[in-house]
């Protein structure tokens, strides 16, 4: 028994079923390149085993814990670390079997490809998970990660990874990349510059984590001039590290393009403790025209992921922290949040800055428009929520006519679950193959011209977007 079809995603119609079949193909072996993602470097710098299968599958993947605390299973039983004094249930084949007599929860999601995937391309697992073949399939991937082929190194090179990019904090030591680049192994590992904390008035801790900022590039982070030097510095710090971008996660896309006494004064406000929330945006907003700057300086390409509502649920934040699945998405201006920036940086050819939204009413209505136009905007793909077979369908159908291919930066998945990279691209793959086959189909786009562009969007713009 497969779990997974070989002809999934494809166009129904025989013909064009055809054409993707071969166009995905074309395109199924090619290297992947993960530019964005949060898996954990420290994975790769110690090259442990996997603890057990629940920390692989279950503890590390907000999609898929998420879905189950939806029907009512509690995070503490699916062992999700607490950041306050409460306790949680720490037998991993105690999570597994919830996680198994919930499986049927993920039919025809996005998660359920992926995890299908994982199971039978990865394990060799060839049978739907269940409360029956629970404790089995546990022993069977427990066994196989026990072996030195199933260690983190050597999955990276069983997934055919040309690069994986992880996600760093600005006040982050980077050991373990350290520690990567100081071993006899060469996986390409990098890291991304992330500076929410010390760049959002709003995040815990902000004043102590600028004096903190301070601290470790030896500049006046209480001055305007000094916090400034020290994000430049710490940027270049990153980029010893591989780094090749930069991502801001904001509420909102807003930007602004204050005089230098204005921000300075916004800064101090932030500072003390007294900015308002309309004030706090403001400041957000000039940060991220500062780091499009900065970008300009030092080649790294700019990243915005706006329109999450983070931690929506004030107790999971308090008992679990962030990143616990209750982020929820929000409408998105872009238009007009994004004109300050743009107007003092938006029509610079060596600049990359990459969209991306959870608000799919703006794809043709601004987004589209927007990087058909300005020279240094991209279009991130479909992205959380989106990132599946109809997302990438309905971003495809919306945002090709007006901005085209080549102002898209391919795909990237965004994830922390380390064995679901290959089942994420493989989705992206076909389901770019199958909107190709339609364009050829209905005559929008030659039979060559479609394979050459199924080879950008599963390569070659990710690697030109990053500058890889």
């Amino acid at each position: 028994m497969l779990l997974c079809d070989p002809d999934r995603l494809f166009p129904t119609e025989q013909k064009s079923r055809g054409l993707a079949r071969a166009l995905y193909e074309s395109v199924a072996d090619l290297p992947i390149i993960s530019p964005h993602g949060h898996c954990d470097p420290r994975w790769f710098a110690e090259n442990d085993r996997f603890p057990n299968p629940a920390e692989l599958f279950v503890i590390p993947d907000h999609y898929v814990f998420r879905m189950l605390v939806s029907q009512g299973v509690s995070m503490a039983d699916l062992g999700i670390p607490r950041v306050d004094v409460g306790s949680v249930h720490v037998d991993p084949r105690e999570i597994w079997r919830r996680f198994a007599d919930g499986y049927h929860l993920f039919r025809g999601t996005p998660s359920s490809m992926w995890l299908d995937h994982s199971f039978q391309f990865v394990f060799g697992v060839n049978e739907v998970l269940g409360p029956e073949n629970a404790d089995a399939i546990y022993d069977d991937i427990e066994s196989k990660l026990s072996t030195p082929e199933y260690r983190p190194r050597a999955l990276f090179d069983t997934f055919n990874i040309e690069l994986l990019a992880t996600t760093e904090g600005a006040l982050d030591d980077l050991r373990w990349h350290r520690k990567i680049r100081d071993s006899d192994w060469n996986g390409p590992v990098v890291t991304t510059y992330r500076p929410d904390a010390v760049v959002d008035p709003d995040f815990e801790g902000f004043s102590d984590n600028v004096v903190r900022f301070g601290e470790i590039t030896g500049e006046d982070t209480q001055s305007w001039a000094g916090y400034l030097n020290a994000h430049r510095k710490r940027r270049a710090y990153f980029k010893t590290f591989g780094a090749t971008a930069s991502d801001h996660g904001h509420l909102t896309a807003r930007t602004e393009n204050l005089n230098e006494g204005d921000a300075e004064a916004l800064f101090a406000k932030a500072l003390t403790g007294t900015i308002s929330a309309e004030e706090a945006d403001a400041f957000r907003g000039q940060m991220l025209t500062e780091m499009a700057r900065m970008s300009l300086e030092d080649g790294l390409t700019l990243q915005i992921h706006a329109g999450s509502r983070r931690n929506h649920s004030a107790q999971i934040f308090t008992q679990f922290g962030r990143d616990k699945g209750f982020d929820i998405p929000g409408p998105t201006d872009y238009v007009a949040s994004l004109r300050p920036m743009l107007d003092a940086v938006g029509m610079e050819q060596n600049l990359t800055i990459i969209l991306f939204t959870l608000d799919e009413t703006v794809y043709s209505r601004e987004l589209a428009p927007l990087a058909g136009a300005y020279p240094a905007l991209k279009l991130g793909p479909p992205w959380w929520f989106f990132d599946s077979y109809e997302g990438i369908k309905r971003f495809r159908e919306a945002t090709t006519e007006t901005c085209g291919f080549y102002n898209t930066v391919g795909f990237n998945d965004d994830t922390r679950a380390f064995c679901s990279i290959p089942a994420r691209h493989d989705v992206s793959r076909r389901s770019d193959s199958a909107y190709l086959a339609t364009l050829v189909a209905t005559g929008r786009l030659r039979e060559a011209e479609a394979f050459e562009v199924a080879q950008d969007l599963a390569y070659g713009l990710a690697k030109s977007a990053y500058n890889l």
